[in-house]
């Protein structure tokens, strides 16, 4: 049941939000902007993200690797894309738990340890696009007021990226949150208790070795890489719109409508993105139509390459896993 609201109020809230960024425009004039992109630099738009999810693969498998050292860059890639597939199209973030925990055996990893490390991927990214976000309201000489923010949200993701990186670098911070998990782990009973104490052991270990091995600057450098390909990825479809007064504000609704996903929403994430990033653009004195022509395309070209590709790695996944226990049978 507690599910169930969720996703009814994610979908309630995506809806409103849509309806907020699509109530006044011109529907006739928005199709006639379609007819006037040019398909060029759009075409590019899904190169550079595959680059840049050539880099989250990458800060996934340097996470990875101290637990199974034969783990490749393919492998890690599947079940990468794979869980972006799934995010995309069931709610409740189903990808990120099938990441964890579906693909533990196919990584050769123990579930806490991959758990870990989607928690690090989270909190590297949230921090990274704090700083982009704050970097471009800067640049634009803008405030969140401008992009329609309550005057607490700024401050509270500022608070948010200082405490994630405080776990990220003093994950001991987190030993009383997983004292009390221990504590309350006797009402699962006592084979439940014992699967608990395991898991959370795993994963106390687990982040503090990413911690401890100094490993983090590396991490921080392919986060950044990660984030300016992304952002390439939305400057080159703003380069294919017509009648943008500013390009360049690409740089600034890609954090936007990233850090929006955190909202609860449908999959694909649709409304949430839409609203903040559309609001972004027009903040960056770009006008309406072409402003909410940008962002649907953009939406169009994160949600359909990395579905597309995600469900033939899930495919993939599938096959390998159906012929495996075939074997054992």
């Amino acid at each position: 049941m507690k599910r169930v609201l969720q996703g009814l109020g994610g979908g309630a809230l995506a809806a409103l939000l849509m309806w907020l960024a699509l109530r006044s425009v011109d529907g006739p004039a928005l199709a006639a902007a379609v007819r006037q992109v040019t398909p060029f630099p759009a075409a590019l738009a899904p190169l550079a993200l595959a680059l840049g999810y050539a880099c989250r693969i990458r800060r996934w498998q340097t996470m990875l690797r101290p637990y199974n050292e034969g783990l490749g860059f393919a492998r890690a890639g599947v079940a990468f894309t794979a869980s972006i597939a799934v995010n995309n199209l069931v709610p409740l973030r189903a990808g990120d738990a099938l990441r964890s925990f579906g693909f533990a055996p196919w990584l050769g990893v123990a579930p806490g340890a991959v758990l870990a490390t989607v928690i690090v991927e989270r909190l590297l990214d949230l921090i990274v696009l704090i700083v982009a976000l704050g970097a471009g309201l800067w640049a634009f000489s803008l405030t969140g007021a401008a992009m329609g923010l309550a005057p607490g949200v700024g401050l509270g993701l500022w608070a948010l990226a200082l405490l994630g990186l405080a776990l990220v670098l003093w994950p001991r911070a987190l030993r009383p949150l997983f004292a009390l998990a221990e504590r309350a782990a006797p009402a699962l009973g006592p084979a439940g208790a014992g699967r608990l104490r395991r898991f959370l052991a795993t994963m106390q270990a687990s982040l503090d070795d990413l911690a401890g091995r100094r490993a983090m600057p590396v991490l921080v450098a392919w986060s950044l890489a990660v984030w300016l390909f992304e952002g390439a990825t939305y400057w080159l479809v703003a380069l294919s719109v017509p009648g943008l007064a500013n390009v360049s504000a690409a740089w600034l609704a890609m954090p936007a409508g990233t850090l929006a996903t955190l909202l609860p929403s449908t999959p694909g994430h649709v409304g949430t993105f839409d609203y903040l990033a559309q609001a972004a653009m027009l903040a960056a004195g770009n006008p309406l139509i072409a402003a909410t022509l940008m962002v649907l395309l953009v939406h169009a070209v994160l949600w359909l390459s990395t579905t597309l590709v995600g469900s033939l790695c899930l495919l993939v996944w599938l096959m390998a896993r159906h012929g495996l226990d075939r074997g054992r049978a």
